[in-house]
């Protein structure tokens, strides 16, 4: 387990941009934290330290965003997924295995998280602009 203070956005940013230089290309990386923690900042953070080149933004209504970078990068927001049915209709386990698997709100579909992937936890201190980050499995 590994844990850092973050300050800031940017801060949360350089530290999911570091993580990623250990991925090999097929991790699913399970995001947790409330909301405005700071889940989709450090997404962006990990897409930057992938190449990824394009703007990454929360896929809330989309359910997942595609970028290509050093690898696939599949960019989840679970907010809205409440079933296994929900799961399929996404064609989310197809996903698994074919690239980085990046998921906010995982919390939402813990019973379809692998035993194996990467948990970090995003936590908000007294502080507004400081985050605990917790990172487990890597």
């Amino acid at each position: 387990m590994e844990e850092y203070l973050s300050k800031s956005v940017e801060e949360t940013e350089a530290i999911a941009e570091k993580f990623s230089k250990n991925l090999d290309g097929d991790e699913i990386i399970a995001l947790y934290g409330d909301l405005g923690a700071g889940k989709t900042a450090f997404a962006r953070g990990l897409a930057r330290g992938l190449s990824v080149e394009e703007n990454v933004s929360s896929p809330t209504f989309a359910i997942v965003n595609e970028y290509m970078g050093d690898f696939p990068l599949y960019h989840f927001d679970m907010y809205r997924i409440e079933s296994w049915n929900d799961l399929d209709s996404i064609g989310f386990f197809d996903y698994i295995g074919n690239g980085v698997l990046v998921i906010e709100w995982s919390e939402n579909i813990e019973a379809a998280i692998p035993d194996d992937a990467i948990r970090v936890e995003i936590r908000k201190t007294s502080d507004e602009n400081e985050r605990i980050i917790i990172i487990e499995g890597m």
